[in-house]
């Protein structure tokens, strides 16, 4: 295993400074070393470590999430309001129906079937979206629309819609559950749970450490721990109650801001300095989970499903921003930040094949073609229009 990791860190590292210097976006580097070394290239990557490659990507989220969530407070949250909101759920529900309807003309799919493969398409992706917007946030653009924060508070409840509404098609098709209206309760049930679980340990957390004198080091090792509980607990609670795991994690870096902001700021700086290790594993692994030969049998009518997909998804941001401040170049933007898909699609898009849903095998296909045409492609745009149409304010400093 120690010599995977050693593959890891180099490719994923050359990759990241070849894509640098030719003025994309370092990640993709980052994915396409992980293809390449992974075991759908040229497979040098240990079986034992492969195994925990969920819990390590698992680890690297959790990180960026802490590292968002640091960023936040309930002002620049509030200041979002009812654009994050639309945003959370109109261009997730869109892009999932559309694609379910769709799936039914061009596979013959049942709503059902149709129902699991939008819902696993519709998720964007915290992995490559996150980072984004906290460079963004770093150096203060869009910040004077709070747009970057949009994009944050929005996509962690799209995730969590995305994620309960793939559940709810699982459970319908094994027949385990009949009752939507109990599933569509379970929606806000997971985001309130997650976000105020988040808080209460973020206030704990502050609390405890006003009394103890402990370095900021050991902190970190504190906070991940608990991150780690509260991504746990989601699969503890799984089959009684929903709860969003990872609005939990962000919860709790906003809650540690919201209770000492000094603090969070200072935990920033370490967890900025852990991010260049774990960015590394993150998109590599990322990249190693994708099979790009399953893709074959799907052709040209996979990308029109992906594409038209992203116009759906396209159609609901542009919708969630009718009645916002944006001029056209941001809600441009908004539309470019919301299209890239990765790390859900990783994690659950094997899981229909797994457990013999009809279709599974195209289901599978399509959320690596998702992946390999919607992460390279939202991140350049998103790096290309961010540059070009938010506007980028000036840090006052102290002659």
């Amino acid at each position: 295993m120690a010599l995977s990791v050693g593959i890891i860190l180099f490719f994923g590292f050359l990759g990241a400074q070849i894509f640098e210097r030719i003025k994309l976006p370092p990640l993709l580097g980052m994915l396409l070393s992980g293809m390449l070394v992974g075991p759908y290239g040229l497979d040098w990557l240990s079986d034992s470590l492969l195994m925990i490659s969920y819990d390590l990507r698992m680890i690297g989220l959790i990180i960026i999430l802490l590292r968002a969530g640091f960023g936040l407070n309930h002002q620049k949250i509030k200041r979002s309001g009812r654009l994050a909101l639309w945003m959370a759920f109109l261009p997730g529900l869109i892009e999932g129906f559309g694609i379910a309807l769709l799936s039914m003309w061009l596979f013959n799919f049942t709503f059902v079937q149709g129902g699991i493969l939008g819902f696993v398409i519709a998720a964007v992706s915290p992995a490559v979206v996150v980072p984004a917007m906290i460079q963004l946030m770093d150096k203060r653009k869009g910040m004077n629309k709070n747009i970057p924060v949009t994009v944050l508070s929005a996509a962690s409840l799209d995730d969590v819609l995305a994620i309960t509404l793939f559940s709810m098609f699982m459970g319908i098709y094994s027949e385990q559950t009949t009752n939507l209206g109990m599933q569509i309760l379970n929606i806000p049930v997971a985001i309130l749970l997650g976000v105020l679980s988040g808080l209460l340990f973020g206030t704990m957390f502050v609390t405890v450490f006003n009394r103890l004198r402990v370095r900021d080091s050991k902190k970190v090792v504190v906070l991940i721990a608990l991150s780690l509980f509260l991504v746990a607990l989601e699969d503890m609670l799984q089959g009684t109650i929903m709860f969003a795991g990872l609005l939990a994690v962000m919860s709790l870096g906003i809650g540690i801001a919201e209770n000492k902001e000094v603090l969070a700021q200072r935990l920033s700086i370490k967890f900025n300095k852990i991010w260049v290790f774990a960015e590394i594993f993150l998109f590599v692994l990322v990249g190693a989970a994708v099979d790009p030969s399953v893709i074959a049998d799907i052709g040209v009518i996979g990308v029109v499903v992906i594409a038209l997909g992203l116009v759906f998804r396209s159609a609901g941001v542009l919708m969630s921003a009718l009645r916002s401040q944006l001029n056209k170049g941001e809600r441009a933007f908004l539309v470019v930040a919301y299209w890239p898909k990765a790390t859900v699609q990783a994690a659950i898009g094997s899981v229909p094949l797994s457990v013999g849903v009809a279709g599974g095998e195209i289901i599978l296909a399509l959320s690596v073609l998702s992946i390999l045409l919607t992460a390279p492609l939202g991140a350049i745009m998103i790096d290309r229009l961010a540059n070009k149409v938010l506007h980028q304010e000036t840090v006052q400093t102290n002659a």
